[in-house]
């Protein structure tokens, strides 16, 4: 063996080799992937739970009148990546179900503005309560060192999206959907740092 040989970079030494990076990205990518579907079926059964009859894509959207409203019907729709026909029909199904009150804006009659009504605010609340319990509960299974390691790794995730992760209320300034409401005419206001706190939105 020569001097050189003797000095090459051992499986320990140095960076990983690309296709190591790539095993443990496509590692991650599947983890997260799972996880995801986990809280989906967390949703779907914190939803059942409470109305059989609601869709997760209908939570969504009282989520974000909820966290949001008053709001303009165009807003949401561009706010839930739907066409405004697709979200007519979603809104019509809650406005039937009394989930959501659909209104005329006085200041300017060819908009639909769009808020909760006690009954609507009050399932949004049941269901998210629920959910996070049920988050909870799975968590406290968790050993003690993993659920410390989950903190900072799933807020690098979420650093790491950056643009991606569309807050629902910043959503809505952007695409002017924020409007005063009638009956209270007083703007809404984001918190200080330039947006509205919620207290869930993720469905």
């Amino acid at each position: 063996m020569t001097s050189q040989d003797s000095h090459r970079p051992g499986p320990s030494d140095g960076p990983p080799a690309q296709a190591e990076l790539d095993r443990e990205a496509e590692e991650v990518t599947l983890a997260i992937m799972a996880a995801s579907r986990l809280l989906v079926a967390i949703s779907a059964r914190a939803l059942a739970s409470t109305d059989e009859a609601l869709t997760l894509p209908q939570l969504r959207a009282l989520v974000v009148v909820d966290t949001c409203g008053p709001v303009k019907l165009a807003a949401l729709a561009a706010t839930l990546k739907v066409n405004s026909s697709t979200a007519l029909r979603m809104v019509e199904r809650l406005e039937s179900a009394r989930l959501i009150d659909r209104k005329t804006n006085p200041d300017n009659r060819r908009e639909v503005i769009l808020r909760l009504t006690p009954a609507g605010r009050d399932l949004v609340a049941r269901v998210l309560a629920h959910r996070r319990t049920e988050i909870r509960t799975l968590v406290e299974q968790l050993p003690a060192e993993a659920r410390a390691a989950l903190v900072p790794a799933l807020r690098a995730l979420t650093e790491a999206a950056h643009d991606i992760a569309v807050d629902p209320f910043d959503e809505m300034r952007r695409l002017g959907g924020l409007i005063d409401d009638p009956l209270n005419p007083a703007p809404p206001e984001p918190p200080r740092g330039g947006r509205r706190r919620a207290k869930d939105t993720t469905v």
